[in-house]
């Protein structure tokens, strides 16, 4: 108990760093996530290829590798920014891969005839995506949306290696200063018990209240 009750603070700022690259990182794999999910479901042929490509390429490159290439690989180009905007970039596009699979296995839930009734109203593509498709598609991914940002949460962990303030970065510290490596990694492990579990209780509330009955 000691480890944690003298370095809380230590801690306390690890936890709060990892709490911003999930959120920060999340939105991105949303976002990122719906518009490659639009491309692959999109009627012209160049968008839904830079869709397939984009899943392809980030589903089989392992997430090291992807930190390796944002963090070391962007600067030779001259974009030069903060190592946490680096990882945020780089959990956020390797998730969105997984987002956008998710997303179009809900859109292909959705039948086909929703979608020729919009069209045949006059509503453009995007318009019966957003209004039409995607919130009936949103109901039946709402869980494994939710499994892809918790694991989101955990690989933010490998951040750390890149100088990156995060939760598993501070047994480097307390390492150094003599603790217990033990106790030092339980209490890590508690915080992303903690933070993965508040993930799984908000997803579950939105599951019970918007989620298909199965």
């Amino acid at each position: 108990m000691d480890v944690l009750t003298e370095n809380f603070s230590d801690y306390g700022k690890g936890f709060l760093g990892t709490v911003e690259l999930t959120v920060y990182a999340s939105v991105l794999a949303l976002v990122l996530g719906f518009v490659m999910a639009s491309f692959r479901v999109a009627p012209v042929g160049s968008l839904r290829v830079f869709g397939t490509a984009w899943v392809t390429v980030l589903r089989n490159t392992p997430l090291t590798l992807l930190f390796f290439a944002v963090l070391l690989g962007l600067p030779r180009f001259g974009l030069v920014l903060p190592f946490q905007l680096f990882a945020v970039l780089a959990l956020g596009c390797y998730t969105s891969a997984f987002i956008c699979e998710a997303l179009r296995s809900g859109i292909n839930t959705v039948p086909r005839g929703q979608g020729e009734a919009a069209r045949s109203l006059g509503m453009t593509f995007g318009q019966t995506l957003v209004f039409v498709i995607l919130p009936q598609a949103f109901r039946s991914v709402i869980s494994p949306v939710g499994s892809n940002l918790i694991a989101l949460a955990k690989n933010s962990a490998i951040a750390g290696a890149f100088s990156v303030t995060e939760l598993l970065g501070t047994y480097k510290t307390l390492n150094e200063l003599g603790y217990n490596i033990i106790w030092t990694f339980v209490w890590i492990a508690v915080g992303y018990l903690i933070l993965t579990l508040a993930l799984s209780a908000v997803f579950n509330v939105l599951e019970k209240h918007w989620g298909v009955a199965r």
